[in-house]
């Protein structure tokens, strides 16, 4: 194997473990303050420790992760505070974007938002009949909520949202719990919206979707 094959691999695996610790992270696996100690991580995730220091320090750049200097690493912990701030950041970029995507609205558009929706709106259905659908809920919700923003004109917008969003998502995944059709009514009121050019009502609806899910994650004991 060459340098620059060895190089690519170890790329490779360093991606892989970055994906998946990140993921773990979001989805709850690894909870709120738990210690992220080098060997356990090596054993669990099979990366070089040296892999994992650069995996741990982009997520701690992102958010996910609290880099302690000799202390280590521990998962970056959940607050009231920082929910309301998530959202709030939330829903100035997404009600932004979505004006200025609605502005520039086209077929093609129409057609990602309308197949994002398809998708969510079954993985909804499924999840209402007490199945556990949770991974493709959460692709598929991010999903939506990118297309309906994805004629911003803004790579940047794009990904800031994205970040956020996952963010946000963690706190579904640690604080809520599926709230089952009024999430789902509003996706399709924001589909309805979108499809009507309704930046008002779409903006209106998204505040509701999120108020809605921060008072539910305020009236759980995992944020008390």
């Amino acid at each position: 194997m060459t340098l620059v094959e060895r190089t690519e691999e170890q790329e490779a695996v360093g991606d892989d473990g970055y994906r998946r610790i990140r993921a773990d992270i979001v989805f709850g696996r690894l909870r709120p303050g738990h210690k992220l100690r080098l060997e356990g991580l090596k054993e669990d995730y099979g990366v070089s420790v040296s892999t994992l220091r650069e995996i741990l320090n982009r997520l701690a750049a992102e958010g996910f992760v609290l880099a302690e200097g000799r202390r280590g690493f521990e998962v970056a912990p959940i607050s009231v505070e920082n929910l309301k701030e998530l959202a709030e950041l939330r829903l100035l970029l997404e009600s932004h974007a979505m004006g200025v995507s609605f502005a520039h609205a086209d077929v093609e558009w129409e057609g990602r938002v309308v197949s994002a929706h398809h998708k969510l709106a079954s993985t909804e259905q499924l999840m209402e009949t007490g199945l556990d659908a949770l991974e493709q809920w959460k692709r598929y919700d991010g999903e939506f909520h990118q297309a309906l923003i994805s004629n911003c004109g803004s790579r940047m917008l794009m990904e800031t949202h994205a970040l956020v969003f996952d963010k946000y998502f963690r706190y579904q995944m640690v604080a809520f719990s599926y709230r089952g059709s009024e999430p789902a009514a509003q996706h399709k009121a924001l589909l309805e919206a979108a499809l009507k050019r309704d930046v008002k009502t779409a903006t209106e609806t998204l505040r509701a979707h999120v108020n809605n899910c921060v008072e539910h994650a305020l009236a759980t004991a995992a944020l008390k």
